[in-house]
């Protein structure tokens, strides 16, 4: 798992498939460049004319997913406002103590908990040190954008006593069968979109005359986006990230996916999830992805985040999850230990 906090982790070995990609993008030739704007920046150009989003993007942001109740009707931050915020940020950094994942560090943040503890209670988080230094540019108080309230719509009643009894199943039967455990945590699948920042939250752009590739570095998925092509794929034929189909909106790339598995999940939702994703990038080194979030048997309505990805003058780096499964083996012998001594819980096998 590839942190960037020190600088011997930047010997690390490349993810796979690097290669592959740095050699699609010297088939593609130069960057055409387009003539600077009175600010001094216009977007460059692939030959076909196209915006050029190639490069590594990371989604850093400290800007959480719900706006928190200490915000309430409140949209953005003064310079002032983010500037104590940073300073409780950097003690929690200073202590080095238990690793705040994705909204974590903004939530520690404004209850002022400059220690706070970890999120799992039997065997820890991984220290501070683990995690990429956080991105303070975005003054806003939420990544939801739509609803206007900047939280998530409520789940539908049905969708609520589905996820309920997701839920209740997997802590009653975690580690008995692999299968309960959860895909994350099984390394199986990290979710598309994947909204979480902070932790190799990192993505690399490659384009050409037909396709979009989006590399991940979290699981290194990469998602292959035909443009031009109309139909999606038969409604019976699914895949973990569902199938996307891609459209230039003028300088916006549009992406639209649906065809999800029934296994796949996404806050709950599972095959009925619809996305349109709009890339656009707005400055040299901002790429904004605003995506609207579909699912009429999980939400009352669709909800839209948009996420100021940043380009990084770094490369993606092999995420090695718990490589060949030998940490679920132990989760799972542990398990059965328990039950033989009689002293097996039920736990949460993660979210």
């Amino acid at each position: 798992m590839a942190g960037r906090r020190g600088s011997t982790l930047k010997s690390l070995g490349l993810a796979c498939g690097v290669a592959v990609v740095a050699a699609t993008v010297a088939v593609q030739g130069q960057t055409a460049r387009a003539k600077p704007t009175a600010g001094g920046w216009a977007v460059e150009r692939t030959p076909d004319g196209r915006p050029d989003f190639q490069g590594v993007w990371a989604n850093n942001t400290v800007t959480p997913l719900e706006r928190p109740a200490q915000w309430e009707g409140k949209t953005t931050l003064t310079d002032a406002e983010v500037a104590d915020l940073q300073r409780i940020a950097n003690q929690i950094y200073e202590n080095d103590g238990d690793a705040q994942f994705g909204d974590g560090l903004i939530i520690a943040v404004l209850d002022k908990q400059t220690n706070p503890k970890s999120t799992d209670k039997q065997t820890g988080n991984y220290n501070q040190f683990w995690l990429v230094g956080r991105d303070w540019h975005d003054r806003r108080t939420s990544l939801i954008t739509s609803p206007p309230d900047g939280k998530l719509p409520p789940l539908t009643p049905e969708a609520k006593q589905r996820r309920e009894a997701e839920l209740a199943h997997r802590k009653a039967h975690a580690y008995e069968d692999p299968e309960t455990i959860n895909l994350g945590e099984r390394c199986v699948n990290f979710t598309v979109p994947r909204l979480n920042a902070g932790y190799n939250s990192y993505f690399q752009i490659v384009q050409s005359l037909e396709y979009v590739t989006i590399m991940a570095e979290m699981a290194h998925d990469a998602r292959i986006i035909p443009i031009g092509r109309r139909e999606h794929l038969p409604r019976g034929i699914t895949k973990w990230n569902g199938d996307s189909i891609g459209r230039w909106e003028g300088d916006t790339l549009v992406v639209d996916t649906t065809n999800f598995s029934p296994k796949s999940d996404f806050l709950g939702s599972h095959e009925n999830l619809h996305l349109v994703e709009r890339f656009t990038r707005v400055s040299k080194d901002v790429l904004n992805w605003e995506i609207t979030i579909d699912d009429p048997t999980t939400w009352t309505r669709p909800w839209t985040v948009m996420i100021p990805l940043r380009h990084k003058d770094e490369l993606i780096y092999e995420y090695a999850c718990h490589e060949a499964n030998e940490a679920m083996e132990g989760m799972l012998r542990g398990h059965r230990f328990q039950e033989k001594q009689g002293t097996a819980k039920p736990t949460s096998g993660g979210n």
